[in-house]
C-alpha cells in the first residue's frame, strides 16, 4: 500500500519561493538583460549580444582585478583555515572559560562590515592610528598603507583575519565538542600521540564543519568589498583594487551598465564553479565510500 504524500506544506514553502524569486531571479534577469544590450539614456536600448562578453574577458583591466582577488581569497584560506583550527583546539572543551572564549570569538563577526573598514583605516594611519604610529616611530619600520603597495595588501589581510577567523573557530570548535570521549580514551590505550590524535580522530570527524567553513570563507573572500573599499579604496594606485571594487567602479564609476553587467555574471560563473570544485574535492572520499 503506497503511502499518500501531504502536498499541503508546499503551502508554507510557496511564500519563500516567492521571495527569493523576487529578490534574486528578477534581479538576475535583469543583469543578463543589460549585459547583452547597449543602453542610453530614455531607456534606450540597442542589441550588442556577446559583444560585452568578449569585450571582459579580452580586457587585461579585467584579468589583473581577477588576479588581485585570487590572491586575496587564496591568503584568506591559508591563514584563516590552519589558524582557525589551531584556536579551536586550544579552546577549553569544558569549564566557566568556555562560554568566555566563544563570546569573545563572536565579537568580530558582530561588527558591521563598513565599521570594521573604518575601524582599520583609522587604527593604521602613519601619524595619528595606533598601529601607524607604533611602526613608524616606536619601532622605526616605515609603515604607510596609503603609499606602499604592500603595505596596504597586508593591511587587509591582517584585517579579513581578525574579523573572520573567528568564523572558522566555532565551526572547528563545534566539530571537535561532538566527538565522543571514547575515541580519546581508546586513543589513550593505544599510547596515541597528539599529532596521531588529531590526524585520524580530530581531523576526520571536523571534515564535515571544515567544508562548510572552507566554502563559507572563499565565497566570503571571493566577493568581499566593503572592507578594502573602506580601508584603501582599492589604493595606492590600483594595487588593492579586487574585482568585486573593479566592477563597482565600472558599473557606478562610469556608468558602463553592459559591460559591468557581463563581468558581473563572468564573475558569478567563476564563484560558483570554484564553489563547486571545492565541494567537490573536499567530499571525494567522502562519494567514492
Amino acid at each position: 500500500m503506497m503511502k499518500t504524500q501531504n502536498q499541503r506544506a508546499w503551502l508554507f514553502v510557496t511564500p519563500v519561493l516567492f521571495l527569493v524569486a523576487f529578490n534574486a531571479l528578477i534581479p538576475m534577469m535583469t543583469v543578463v538583460n543589460y549585459s547583452v544590450q547597449e543602453t542610453f539614456g530614455d531607456n534606450l536600448f540597442f542589441w550588442q549580444g556577446l559583444d560585452w562578453f568578449e569585450q571582459v574577458l579580452k580586457s587585461e583591466r579585467f584579468h589583473n582585478a581577477l588576479g588581485r582577488q585570487f590572491f586575496f581569497t587564496f591568503m584568506i584560506l591559508i591563514i584563516e583555515v590552519p589558524l582557525g583550527i589551531a584556536i579551536a583546539l586550544a579552546m577549553p572543551k569544558k569549564g566557566p572559560w568556555v562560554p568566555f572564549c566563544l563570546v569573545t570569538m563572536a565579537l568580530p563577526m558582530l561588527i558591521p562590515w563598513n565599521v570594521v573598514g573604518a575601524m582599520w583605516n583609522i587604527f593604521t594611519l602613519p601619524d595619528i592610528g595606533l598601529l601607524g604610529y607604533t611602526m613608524n616611530h616606536v619601532l622605526g619600520i616605515s609603515y604607510d598603507m596609503t603609499q606602499n603597495p604592500v603595505a596596504a595588501w597586508v593591511t587587509i589581510i591582517v584585517m579579513d583575519v581578525w574579523h573572520w577567523t573567528s568564523l572558522v573557530v566555532l565551526l572547528a570548535y563545534a566539530g571537535l565538542v561532538s566527538i565522543p570521549n571514547a575515541y580519546y580514551q581508546a586513543a589513550e590505550i593505544d599510547g596515541a600521540s597528539n599529532w596521531a590524535v588529531f590526524r585520524f580522530i580530530q581531523l576526520p570527524k571536523m571534515k564535515t564543519v571544515l567544508t562548510i567553513a572552507v566554502l563559507l570563507r572563499f565565497m566570503d573572500s571571493f566577493n568581499i568589498y566593503t572592507e578594502p573599499f573602506v580601508l584603501t579604496g582599492g589604493g595606492p594606485g590600483n594595487s588593492t583594487t579586487l574585482l568585486s571594487i573593479d566592477l563597482v567602479k565600472i558599473a557606478l564609476g562610469q556608468f558602463d551598465l553592459g559591460p559591468a553587467a557581463a563581468m558581473s555574471l563572468i564573475y558569478f560563473a567563476i564563484t560558483l564553479f570554484a564553489s563547486w570544485l571545492f565541494y567537490t574535492l573536499m567530499t571525494l572520499n567522502d562519494n567514492k565510500s
